[in-house]
């Protein structure tokens, strides 16, 4: 048998974390544990600011998207292509096309699980590339490596204000 790949899986927008419900009920239901390995939804911590109020929150990283690490066959194929939910994989007509390595590793996935390796560090000036904060310059305080995020200084009304953003969301300048 060939190696697991990651797929990607169109559904209803707002339905991805009930299309992932189902495909992993399927998978227990049929038994298709060493078949269908994983199914996620990414997700990033972002930081809104309601009304003065800063609050920490998760958005869908690709809504109307769910990741899905499967060995390709007719019978995983059938199993999600079939679930409520979803409109089917993404790729040319009917033959879902598989992420590269360098896709895989944009959205921090190696070899099924790993961290995101930066190379940035304490001090270096970055700007946000999305987000609330697109376009945003920050001078970066502190990496956290298991959130995968770090905060930077803000200058918000003259202020340094400090703000946690996603590696994925910055580049160094």
């Amino acid at each position: 048998m060939s190696e697991a790949k990651w797929y990607v899986v169109h559904t209803y927008s707002g339905y991805e974390n009930k299309v992932k419900a189902n495909i992993e009920k399927t998978i227990e239901n049929r038994k298709l544990q060493d078949q269908i390995l994983e199914v996620s939804v990414p997700m990033q911590d972002v930081v809104e600011l309601k009304n003065g109020v800063k609050k920490q929150a998760q958005k869908k990283l690709f809504p109307g998207y769910v990741l899905v690490n499967m060995f390709m066959n007719d019978d995983t194929w059938y199993v999600v292509r079939n679930t409520r939910g979803v409109t089917g994989f993404v790729g040319p007509g009917s033959k879902p096309v598989p992420l590269t390595d360098a896709e895989m590793k944009y959205l921090g996935i190696q070899g099924g699980a790993g961290e995101v390796l930066v190379d940035f560090e304490v001090g270096d000036a970055v700007t946000v590339t999305s987000g609330a904060w697109e376009d945003t310059v920050g001078v970066i305080k502190s990496i956290n490596q298991s959130k995968q995020s770090v905060i930077i200084h803000v200058d918000m009304f003259g202020r340094e204000t400090p703000v946690e953003i996603s590696f994925t969301d910055i580049k160094k300048m």
